[in-house]
């Protein structure tokens, strides 16, 4: 039972390495904002069954509040402080285009 345990907390704890602190990542500048998505995004944002790319909060449905996320990152999301200017914008705007709000 203890080897279970153990072998539980070392799968779930890998299962989240890629997905914490902050990522030097910085696109191209005529980067689309699909091809930042599924560079860096989509690496533990994977596309739901809907065809949709995530499902946002209210809070987050906005440009604004999108870049500031992936600037800042969140609990087990890397920020991403190198995605900036119309890079930003257009990540921004494909996730607002293919995603559904909650």
């Amino acid at each position: 039972m203890r080897k279970t345990l153990l072998l539980l907390a070392v799968l779930a704890s890998s299962g989240l390495i890629g997905c914490a602190k902050t990522d030097t990542y910085t696109p191209p500048a005529d980067a689309s904002g699909e091809d930042i998505f599924y560079a860096n995004c989509s690496k533990c944002h994977k596309p739901e069954t809907s065809g949709h790319v995530m499902t946002l909060s209210s809070a987050v449905a906005n440009p604004d509040a999108l870049i500031q996320k992936v600037h800042k990152g969140g609990m087990t999301m890397p920020a991403f402080p190198n995605i900036q200017g119309e890079p930003a914008q257009r990540l921004a705007e494909f996730i607002l285009s293919n995603s559904r709000t909650k």
